[in-house]
């Protein structure tokens, strides 16, 4: 499927003749109760905003309109996807071994691998750039020989939705629907296609980690960075949430696609295959899979107060885009 590609599923390797899959399971980690969002987290006041796109720039199957209005509630975002940092602490605390780790592979970029390993790893045959590499994982994201030198600040990659939904669970917050992800990722901006508008490189200045060059030969770098950039690199959206779009995709908590949506697109991300580096832009991947662009963000419930209307105090979630 051409959306996978852009983040593959463990099935598209396992058809190459990719380490085969695992059947162990682990439950999903609880929430801690009364978790309140952390300092840091942006706090988000809800309402309603116009999701979704009838420009057509996306793919037809992607159904990304029409445009609707979509209401959600108050809840508070991390300002950034979580970092490799933040991940190893998670990782410290509870012994986590994430789905990567559990496969024993994980998704490499071609170019981003010495070209004797690129030559004998298994590929995806709809998206040859991709390769299963035994070893690649969160903490060596170009697999054996690679480490997170000089990569603390820069989203923690290789993880699944369940690995996400776990280190959610652990900070007390959960995976943002996609339509609470959409709403913070447009920073109050109406029905424009950036988080800043509607002009990719506005004065020819990049605003996000997307591919340069001709995909997928040859990659320019042009804002200096092949693969992941830090999770502040480039500037904040109207609510103060950095690259919601670019550098990773970003899991949410929605089904869709006999898998999970992930959304914002990532450093391969380019408009003669795939230009989800749009807000409205959607794709989904299989809850198991893992990939060197894949990330994710946290978001936190907020508590509203009592009133006539809404009864008795909780917290109030987003409506979600259905299928």
């Amino acid at each position: 499927m051409r959306g996978r590609c852009c983040s593959p599923g463990r099935d598209a390797a396992d058809a190459d003749g990719a380490a085969g899959r695992v059947t162990e399971t682990f439950p999903p980690r609880a929430p801690r109760p009364g978790a309140e969002p952390p300092p840091h987290a942006v706090r988000l006041p809800g309402g309603a905003f116009l999701m979704g796109s009838d420009e057509r720039l996306g793919h037809p199957d992607d159904q990304e309109g029409p445009v609707r209005t979509v209401t959600v509630g108050p809840f508070a975002a991390a300002a950034t996807t979580v970092t490799t940092l933040q991940w190893a602490a998670f990782v410290e605390e509870t012994g986590h071994v994430t789905d990567a780790e559990r496969f024993g592979w994980s998704h490499v970029f071609h170019l981003h691998l010495p070209p004797a390993v690129a030559a004998r790893a298994p590929r995806v045959r709809s998206a040859p750039w991709w390769c299963a590499v035994r070893g690649a994982d969160w903490r060596r994201p170009e697999g054996p020989g690679s480490s997170l030198a000089g990569r603390e600040d820069h989203p923690a990659v290789h993880l699944s939705w369940r690995d996400a939904r776990a280190w959610c669970a652990w900070a007390g917050g959960r995976l943002p629907t996609e339509a609470e992800w959409e709403y913070a990722a447009r920073g109050g901006l109406e029905n424009a296609r950036y988080p800043w508008g509607d002009e990719l490189r506005p004065g020819g200045e990049d605003r996000c980690n997307i591919w340069r060059g001709d995909f997928p030969h040859r990659d320019e770098a042009a804002a200096g960075w092949a693969g992941t950039a830090p999770v502040m690199t480039y500037p904040a959206n109207g609510f103060g949430l950095f690259q919601t779009v670019g550098n990773v995709w970003e899991w949410c908590a929605d089904p869709w696609r006999g898998g999970r949506v992930i959304k914002g697109g990532s450093f391969l991300c380019h408009d003669s295959w795939c230009n989800r580096y749009r807000v409205a832009a959607r794709a989904a991947n299989e809850e198991d899979a893992s990939a060197a662009n894949a990330g994710f963000r946290c978001v936190w419930d907020i508590p509203v107060p009592d009133t006539p209307e809404r009864g008795p105090h909780r917290a109030w979630t987003a409506t979600s885009h259905k299928e």
